[in-house]
Parts: C-alpha cells; structure tokens; sequence
C-alpha cells in the first residue's frame, strides 16, 4: 500500500504545472484539503483520497490508475464518489457523495478551502459571485449547514 507521504508525491507530481483560477500552484489546494480533513479528523484513507480528489477529473491520473492503484478500496470509493462526472447533475453527485463513507468529509473540505474568502477575493466579482453561490448550493445539497466561518475554522463534518 501506498504511505501518505507517497500519495502526496503522486499528487503534487500529477498536478505539477497546474494552477487554481487565483493563479495559485495547485498543489497548494490539496494540501490545504488534506490538511483539512486531517483537521476535521479524518483518517488516513481520507487524507489520502484528498490528495487525490481532483486526480481523475483533472485527467492529471486516469481511472485505471486509480483502479491499479495500491490504495485501499475505502480511499479508491470516495475518490470516485468526489469525482465529478461529465453531464451529472449537482442532485446525483450530491446523493453519491453522501452514499459512500468517508467521502462527505473530504468533500466538505474541498468546499471550505473553495470558498476561502481571501481565495476568492483575488478573483473577479462575477467568477466570485457564481462560485460562491455554487459552493452554497453543493453545500445545501450535501446537507452542510454550518456558517461558513465555522466550515473555515475547522469545524467536524457530519458523516452519514
């Protein structure tokens, strides 16, 4: 199996090159996600697959990667469950998230470090306005009520 310190090499090697929408290297987001579902308590399968929550979708790892992968099922799971799919609905990608374990905490903090204030203050006011108002209908749809400075302070997520 692989140890976290590895996942994390893979990850930051997979999106090398890769910026945020603030310009920012874009290993800077998941270590920040890591970090916060370490933060919120997550467990090792957790932190792994936040490493790696954009992987597949980015096309920065394939889906058979993943599947070849010396990671457990559980970390393997709540990657495809944040994995966003072509055409899906935010309903579907919602409810998938909720019915695989361990996913709704990475996702949530996916979405808290997504919706950093100081994140999106370097971004223009119309991508600030539609990301912010994105973020707090997935939230919504994922049951996450929390303010959002208590999401931002590390606050537990709820898991299923």
């Amino acid at each position: 199996m692989l140890t976290l310190t590895e996942v994390e090499t893979l990850a930051r090697a997979a999106h090398e090159g890769q910026a945020d929408k603030a310009g920012r290297p874009y290993a800077e987001h998941l270590q920040a996600v890591a970090e916060g579902v370490r933060s919120r308590g997550g467990d090792p399968d957790q932190i792994a697959a936040a490493w790696l929550h954009d992987a597949v979708e980015d096309d920065a790892l394939s889906e058979t990667w993943l599947r070849e992968a010396a990671l457990s099922d559980r970390t393997k799971d709540v990657v495809r469950a944040v994995t966003k799919r072509a055409g899906e609905t935010p309903q579907a990608y919602a409810q998938r998230i909720l019915a695989t374990p361990g996913a709704l905490l990475v996702k949530e903090a996916d979405l808290a470090h997504n919706a950093d204030p100081a994140r999106l203050a370097v971004l223009d006011e119309p991508t600030r306005t539609r990301l912010t108002e994105k973020y707090a209908r997935m939230r919504a749809l994922l049951g996450l009520t929390a303010p959002w400075p208590d999401v931002l302070l590390g606050s537990p997520a709820r898991e299923p």
